[in-house]
């Protein structure tokens, strides 16, 4: 398109509907605290709003196992128990609101790659504890994982970079990609020592061939902003190492102050520097594509103006790469 538009968000009811009841920390009304945030900031016209669609079963069999896909229809059906060993219930439509899930963000892969636009943010995303072959953490499928097996199998990129700035350590992301060379991962975390799922130390670089792709950052509970930026710095130099064709951005918002059930302490400023300079870093590496993933984050006012921190850094982005530099 000539005229790419700048951003595209990829809202609506069906992604909504993924969320534990009223009262759950993962409750469905974290998707509408953040749309009204966009309008009152004045962001909902500066975008292009799409809606989401379910993802196929060929889509999440990219990443996931059969097994895994039958038991979270039958978890679906009878909307009893529990996905996980306890930290996911299932609910009636499970299946069918986590597969909307998926679908939104590769509604968003395709905006990207179809050059619809050069930045994309979806609320309700970034489901990155689940692995192949289970649910974890309040996650049935994996969206990140899906995207980035279909990333390679229909446009063919190899080299994908995934950043995650949520509380917690993107594990089912980390795990299931390891071995994998291609996939650059940066995850900045608190502390596995004090924080669900207790994994993401820093020797945690990746294994064999795929040693030294992986940097994961542990934050002390109550770190700040100053240590945000200075973990941050070190996550630039990784990327500036370590090129890609594409960043997905898990920008859960559970990592800043307040959140009921984390311990940092940063505002929604880190958010915003974070996407901002991402955008940057996607235009010096030739490609310019950036898909922020919401994540987690339990205090709706705080997921609200960090998510909106996002969709205004990535509205604020040049969209080429005629003034981005890296390192600065």
């Amino acid at each position: 398109m000539s005229n790419p538009a700048p951003v595209v968000v990829v809202a609506g009811e069906a992604i909504a509907r993924y969320g534990f009841g009223e009262g759950h920390p993962f409750g469905p009304d974290r998707h509408d605290h953040f749309l009204r945030e966009l309008h009152n900031q004045g962001l909902a016209g500066q975008v292009v709003l799409r809606a989401p669609r379910a993802a196929l079963t060929d889509e999440l069999l990219a990443f996931h196992t059969p097994a895994h896909l039958e038991r979270v229809r039958r978890r679906s059906a009878s909307g009893e128990g529990y996905l996980d060993g306890g930290d996911t219930p299932a609910f009636p439509g499970v299946f069918e609101a986590a597969s909307a899930v998926v679908g939104a963000t590769l509604v968003a892969v395709e905006a990207l790659m179809d050059g619809e636009c050069r930045r994309a943010f979806v609320p309700i995303a970034g489901l990155h504890h689940a692995g192949r072959d289970h649910a974890a953490g309040f996650c049935a499928f994996n969206d990140c994982g899906v995207a980035v097996e279909i990333l390679r199998a229909r446009h063919g990129l190899r080299r994908i970079a995934y950043v995650d700035i949520d509380a917690h350590h993107g594990d089912g992301v980390y795990y299931a990609f390891q071995d994998d060379a291609e996939l650059i991962i940066a995850d900045l975390h608190e502390d596995g020592r004090f924080l669900y799922p207790g994994t993401g130390t820093r020797a945690e670089t990746g294994r064999g061939a795929a040693a030294g792709t992986k940097l994961n950052l542990p934050l002390p509970p109550g770190a700040r902003d100053e240590q945000f930026h200075a973990a941050w710095a070190e996550v630039e130099a990784f990327l500036e190492r370590h090129p890609s064709e594409f960043i997905l951005f898990q920008c859960g918002a559970d990592s800043l102050a307040g959140d009921p059930i984390t311990h940092l302490e940063l505002t929604e400023a880190a958010h915003r520097h974070a996407a901002s300079r991402l955008c940057e870093i996607a235009a010096a590496q030739g490609h310019g594509r950036v898909l922020g993933m919401g994540g987690g984050g339990y205090d709706r006012r705080n997921l609200a103006r960090a998510w909106t921190g996002v969709v205004r850094a990535f509205v604020d982005s040049p969209a080429d790469g005629a003034s981005a530099t890296i390192g600065g």
